[in-house]
């Protein structure tokens, strides 16, 4: 057995309860698409840790207990460049490094199958396609379609929401799938500690709303004592309506945090974390 990995009853990982799955999808705000038990190891570090590992979106969400509502570590892989097996003549090692833009992540599932199974999905939805391995099983196979399928329709959602009313003053040039570089898929509850724990990154925060169909402004200002505030932001497909006394329309989500720094005079500044690593400092 490969050490770091611990012994568990179950040879197939069972999902979490609804009402933890319904927390996390809460917290989240990206569709479930993989999970398992996985030990991780960054490069800064000498030991892996077991993590109950869940791929949502291009993200892995990393938590210390199968039960935990909430995650201790989460972990960019949309920057995936390659991924690696850490012996790749040995049959029976489930052990593969992710080359990403920042940084290095060893993973190590429990045995071969559940390895090629991660590696398989991670591939999938970073790289929008299938990854041609002879050894994966037809059953596998059809998953990793099934799962292709559905990050390619949360992608066209995300490129139609970030530019769904791009004007004529916008470069040719530009990005037409980014979101603000203030855009986090946390809840209300982490934008408010990412706030209060990094005041220097910034002071406001879009994130998904708890609806999951649209999104919300998270501002934290200094007057006599800070101050949290929560707004609404609709979108109606072709333009963003934020939730205010008067209610305004806007063409974007960038206008829409241009609108907040501009109206304030640059009091209110888009948080951002001058390096996005695999766990936020809030955590």
């Amino acid at each position: 057995m490969l050490r770091g990995i611990r012994e568990h009853p179950e040879e197939i990982p069972q999902p979490a309860p609804r009402r933890i799955f319904q927390e996390r999808q809460s917290i989240t705000g990206l569709p479930l698409y993989f999970q398992g038990y996985l030990s991780v190891r960054h490069s800064r570090c000498q030991e892996f840790r077991v993590y109950w590992t869940e791929l949502r979106g291009t993200m892995l969400f990393l938590y210390d207990d199968k039960k935990a509502p909430t995650y201790s570590q989460k972990l960019d892989i949309s920057t995936l460049t390659s991924a690696t097996n850490v012996y790749p003549d040995e049959n029976g090692s489930g052990q593969f490094i992710l080359m990403l833009s920042n940084e290095e992540v060893e993973l190590k599932a429990n045995d071969c199958e559940c390895g090629k199974e991660w590696k398989g999905f991670i591939l999938t939805v970073t790289k929008l396609s299938v990854p041609p391995d002879e050894s994966l099983l037809p059953g596998q196979l059809t998953r990793m379609h099934e799962v292709l399928e559905k990050e390619k329709k949360r992608r066209i959602m995300l490129n139609n929401c970030s530019s769904a009313s791009l004007n004529s003053k916008s470069p040719p040039s530009s990005t037409l799938t980014t979101m603000p570089a203030c855009f986090y898929a946390v809840s209300w509850q982490e934008a408010t500690e990412m706030l209060e724990k990094n005041p220097s990154c910034g002071n406001l925060i879009l994130r998904p709303s708890s609806d999951s169909k649209n999104y919300a402004i998270t501002i934290r200002h200094e007057l006599d004592a800070p101050c949290l505030k929560h707004y609404k932001v609709m979108s109606t497909g072709t333009s963003y309506i934020v939730e205010l006394e008067k209610r305004v329309t806007l063409p974007s989500l960038h206008d829409v945090i241009d609108y907040f720094v501009t109206q304030t005079r640059g009091k209110l500044k888009p948080f951002v974390m001058q390096t996005r690593t695999a766990k936020d400092p809030a955590f």
